[in-house]
């Protein structure tokens, strides 16, 4: 079975060493990028599962480089964590919406770093078993969660992968309202913390997204969200 390979894009050498080595003493193969230019180019390029993303990085930084990983098809799918020394809400709500999946912010422990690795990984691999996961339809929308796909009137709907998986927990219960925590707790788990504002920016993201079947998604004041029935 091959390796996690996992993609450290980083300008900060001692931050460099202490992930490559907690890392490989965890099993996975690392790779280095010390600017947001050779990461995008090897996360291009080579076989990457996971990416370690650095907020401020010279010259190309952190959000540019997930902007231009979500726009190609090749890493549109690639989970990505940000290690940031930044921790205001409004830097970590522009992260997750230009398509990070995850956050750290620094000072960090490598055990939380793995252990947000292992999550991400453990909920792709749940989401490529589509033999658990059933097809669901809901009006014009059709969600395959095997293939990690959305498609409007049979057209497929490019979504990150946080995005994705609020759409499929509001689908698997039309009608249901979601407080914005039990879409946290549904979508990332228990553990993560996140502010409301957060999930906020994701639902505006997938109303874009979905045109004009973005509508269905409703706001229940003062409660949180549901997939119109």
């Amino acid at each position: 079975m091959a390796k996690v390979n996992v993609l450290v894009i980083e300008d900060e050498s001692d931050i460099q060493e202490l992930l490559h080595y907690n890392l490989t003493k965890e099993g996975y193969t690392t790779t280095i990028a010390s600017t947001g230019e050779d990461g995008v180019k090897v996360a291009q390029s080579g076989r990457v599962d996971v990416i370690l993303l650095d907020l401020m990085l010279p010259q190309m930084d952190g959000i540019e480089v997930c902007r231009a990983l979500r726009a190609d098809p090749r890493t549109r799918s690639t989970p990505i964590i940000m290690i940031t020394a930044k921790g205001e809400e409004s830097d970590i709500v522009t992260g997750l919406e230009v398509g990070a999946d995850d956050y750290i912010a620094k000072p960090f422990s490598p055990k939380v770093v793995i252990a947000r690795i292992r999550t991400i990984l453990r909920r792709k691999r749940s989401e490529s078993s589509g033999s658990e996961q059933p097809t669901l339809r809901c009006g014009a929308l059709l969600i395959h969660p095997g293939r990690h796909e959305a498609l409007i009137d049979e057209k497929p709907i490019s979504l990150t992968v946080t995005e994705f998986r609020i759409l499929h927990l509001l689908a698997r219960r039309p009608g249901w309202v979601f407080t914005r925590q039990q879409i946290v707790d549904g979508v990332r788990g228990e553990e993560y913390a996140v502010t409301e504002r957060a999930v906020d920016v994701q639902i505006v993201g997938l109303r874009k997204k979905l045109g004009a079947y973005g509508k269905n998604i409703e706001t229940v004041r003062g409660i949180g969200y549901r997939l119109k029935d």
